[in-house]
């Protein structure tokens, strides 16, 4: 009787534990998300290679070190060589040209625009797929605040490619404040929440207001506990330049030592980091950017104030950073969180004037640019060519070119929990497509053929989780990288690179440098290694040819030559 008891309220026991069992089977299947890493990718809009502390620079970023001291900085990270390419390729994991943006829209021609090439096209294809379309899919809220860029209209706005709450600013950039004055009289500014055109508010300051949506983002939907991808696509430090007065007068007599002696500082900071080679010589040497000292009393006092305002403007770009880590870390979600910080190329050295609308002057020169009122509301300045040069130190040249000052840019990456590698620099080579297929691995997400009845071209990145977790060795290897836009044109297999920029900037024919012992690319080696020349001229044929790179026939060139090759008037 015993026996028959016992074995009755084994078998009821044993049950009950199964029911529960399954139960609570069924709560962890219901609630996998949750184990699933957030990812917090924050980019810099024109932001220089040694501008951020932690990379040489001389501006307090204390929340981006802390962030370098908690992950890996990478010294060899490359993008495009303007901003809307640069975030199509981030966004999809393949060539800007792939993506549709072979121009940027604003950049566009008549003779171009009747060819109808869907590479050139101005905005993303839909034959690419975004990080978050294929993420939400795979149970993630999907977020994005800041610059869209990446066309404008039905169908083209963020919140139709795979973002569930956004706050945006459909173009390439403006005014900072409420005001919305554009680039130019031939561009606009309008922002959209969730595809629905809105006006900023009357206290509105984008960086400001771009954090805050996020933030209100992620705390609208925390309690289900889903995992989120988050796009924080900041302005800033885009011109025109803009900060809280407070942060200006922070860096006051900060650049009053000019951009030749910061380029020289930032480069000798970099050598000490150990990412420059001890015995790197040289000095800025743009055919386009005078010498500080040949500037009178009155230009330096004002080029000064512009770099003041640069750098409160970074300044403050930190401090908001440092609120989403400090609202992700009061909320328990920081230790899961991967985060990403980047620039979308290097510091902007174009002029106002440079902008398609701008070339009279007229409408930049409506503005309001006394000494006093530079940096604030009403006024239009930008760090102009000489401090974009040291905001790239010690590279050559800056935003626009494929010359390593425009596509060399920081990268910063925290993996969810502690890194054993936590603080330390990574000299592996980086492209902005590989950050696509670390994603989806690191997320258990499948890269799709098709999607939304369109063929998907394939992404063209590798996955470097493995490097991200220690093991280098398990990457795939790289067998080169090619560029193209606005007929700037390069390839880097290796330590080598070749480089075709127009006259004066370059010599308008492809140019070899070994970026090893180089990284100026001050030497063409061109007559000592032809064979090298040759593969890599071959390598960048058949790039152009996989990614229907269209040949301008130098109308880029020229427009280059009118806006670089002789300095403007402040």
């Amino acid at each position: 009787m015993k026996n028959r008891s016992f074995v009755l309220s084994c078998f009821v026991m044993g049950l009950i534990l199964a029911l529960f069992g399954c139960k609570q089977e069924a709560t962890q299947d219901q609630n996998s998300d949750s184990k699933k890493p957030n990812i917090l990718i924050i980019v810099a809009d024109d932001m220089g290679f040694s501008d951020i502390a932690s990379f040489g620079g001389n501006i307090e970023t204390p929340f981006l070190t802390g962030l370098a001291k908690e992950g890996i900085s990478f010294s060899n990270f490359y993008v495009q060589p303007t901003c809307s390419p640069t975030r199509a390729s981030l966004l999809t994991g393949t060539d800007n040209h792939v993506a549709g943006l072979g121009i940027m829209s604003e950049m566009d021609y008549p003779v171009l625009k009747a060819l109808r090439l869907p590479g050139y096209s101005g905005h993303l294809s839909k034959e690419v797929v975004t990080i978050p379309e294929i993420l939400r899919g795979n149970g993630y809220h999907t977020y994005m605040t800041g610059k869209w860029h990446l066309g404008e209209g039905k169908g083209m706005d963020p919140f139709d490619r795979g973002f569930e709450e956004t706050f945006i600013l459909g173009t390439g950039g403006g005014s900072h404040w409420n005001d919305k004055k554009a680039l130019s009289l031939l561009q606009h500014m309008e922002y959209t929440r969730n595809g629905v055109a809105v006006e900023p508010a009357p206290n509105f300051y984008s960086t400001t207001s771009y954090t805050d949506s996020l933030l209100s983002f992620i705390s609208k939907h925390k309690a289900d506990q889903k995992p989120f991808f988050a796009y924080l696509s900041y302005t800033a430090v885009h011109d025109p330049l803009h900060a809280p007065d407070e942060y200006i007068q922070k860096y006051k007599g900060k650049f009053d030592m000019g951009w030749d002696s910061l380029w020289v500082q930032r480069m000798e900071n970099l050598k000490s980091l150990g990412m420059l080679p001890k015995d790197l010589k040289g000095s800025p040497s743009s055919p386009f950017v005078p010498r500080w000292e040949s500037l009178s009393a009155e230009q330096k006092e004002e080029y000064a104030r512009d770099m003041e305002v640069y750098a409160g403007m970074l300044d403050y770009l930190d401090t908001s950073i440092g609120r989403v880590f400090a609202y992700l870390k009061e909320n328990g979600m920081y230790d899961n969180t991967l985060v990403v910080f980047m620039s979308d190329n290097g510091a902007n050295g174009a002029n106002a004037r440079s902008y398609p609308g701008n070339e009279d002057g007229k409408y930049p020169g409506s503005f309001d640019n006394s000494l006093e009122n530079r940096g604030k509301k009403g006024s239009y300045v930008e760090m102009g060519s000489g401090w974009a040069q040291a905001s790239s130190s010690p590279f050559r040249y800056f935003k626009s070119f494929t010359s390593e000052g425009g596509i060399k840019v920081p990268l910063i990456i925290k993996m969810p929990g502690q890194m054993k590698q936590a603080g330390q620099w990574d000299k592996t080579f980086v492209h902005v497509t590989d950050i696509m297929p670390t994603l989806l691995e690191l997320t258990g997400s499948t890269y799709p053929s098709e999607y939304n009845g369109n063929v998907i071209h394939p992404h063209i990145g590798r996955s470097i989780l493995p490097l991200l977790n220690g093991n280098p060795g398990a990457m795939t290897p790289s067998n080169g990288h090619g560029w193209e836009l606005f007929e700037m044109r390069a390839f880097i297999k290796g330590n080598w690179k070749i480089l075709r920029l127009p006259q004066p900037m370059g010599s308008g024919a492809w140019e070899l440098y070994d970026l090893e012992k180089d990284p100026m690319e001050s030497t063409d080696l061109s007559g000592q290694f032809p064979e090298v020349k040759d593969e890599l001229i071959k390598a960048w044929m058949d790039y152009a040819k996989n990614n229907a790179v269209h040949d301008h026939k130098g109308h880029y060139d020229s427009l280059y030559r009118v806006n670089y090759s002789v300095p403007k008037a402040h």
